[in-house]
């Protein structure tokens, strides 16, 4: 399939949402001891992870739960994809590089992706999936419709999971919300030291989005120098 890498302007329209999920995210991990107990709609919105989804589950009525934890899932996949299906291999490329820390793992995503691309964009439907299922060419209706599939199906299956352990998450929601300050603090801390340590090394997920441009030697977008005729004839007339 043919890559149409974008200009500038566009690609920016898909890394200024991604930017913004990763910051929700980081926040969310910070905060997740308070939010957990006091405000848990707000903790799935900025961050669902799913030991977030699972811990909060009996919280949330089934109407916000599935709603909210649909949208936030589903909010960067599409984005993602998106990125794989203008850079092909060099998106890939990329991500391979900018994950050093972690390149075999990011290669046995691949592998797997390359035996079960479908049963993978349902199942475990992460970044790098999603970026590898628009680089192979995957079709966006294939795989929205397995996106979407799959995330429904993952979020009854933590509801049904939060449902049989109800009381052992009850049990914890406890402890958190006696310990909710010093968790909080602790929390903070550690979010803050990957943070730093990420931006020091240039290898973190947001610091890979702002520089993505650049290193993927995205063009700027073109600006107009053809010569004004009203201007060249007025002069030509003086």
């Amino acid at each position: 399939m043919e890559k149409h890498p974008p200009s500038r302007a566009r690609l920016w329209l898909v890394l200024g949402p991604l930017i913004v999920l990763v910051i929700a995210a980081q926040i969310g991990d910070a905060f997740a001891p308070t939010l957990a107990v006091e405000h848990p709609l707000s903790l799935i919105t900025l961050n669902a992870r799913n030991r977030n989804l699972i811990l909060v589950t009996n919280s949330l009525d089934a109407a916000s739960f599935y709603t909210v934890g649909f949208l936030r899932l589903l909010a960067s996949d599409p984005l993602f994809f998106i990125l794989g299906y203008w850079y092909g291999d060099a998106g890939v490329k990329w991500v391979e590089k900018r994950s050093s820390s972690f390149g075999n793992l990011l290669r046995t995503w691949e592998w797997m992706f390359q035996k079960a691309a479908w049963p993978l964009v349902a199942i475990a439907p992460n970044n790098f999936i999603c970026l590898f299922a628009g680089a192979a060419g995957m079709t966006p209706a294939v795989f929205l419709t397995l996106n979407v599939v799959g995330t429904v199906v993952r979020l009854y299956l933590i509801r049904v999971v939060g449902a049989a352990f109800e009381a052992p998450l009850d049990s914890i929601l406890n402890f958190i919300r006696d310990y909710r300050l010093p968790l909080t603090v602790i929390s903070i801390t550690l979010v803050g030291i990957t943070v730093i340590a990420d931006r020091r090394s240039g290898k973190g997920e947001l610091e890979a989005l702002t520089h993505v441009a650049d290193e993927l030697g995205v063009e700027e977008d073109p600006v107009d120098d053809e010569p004004d005729v009203e201007d060249d004839a007025q002069e030509t007339h003086e």
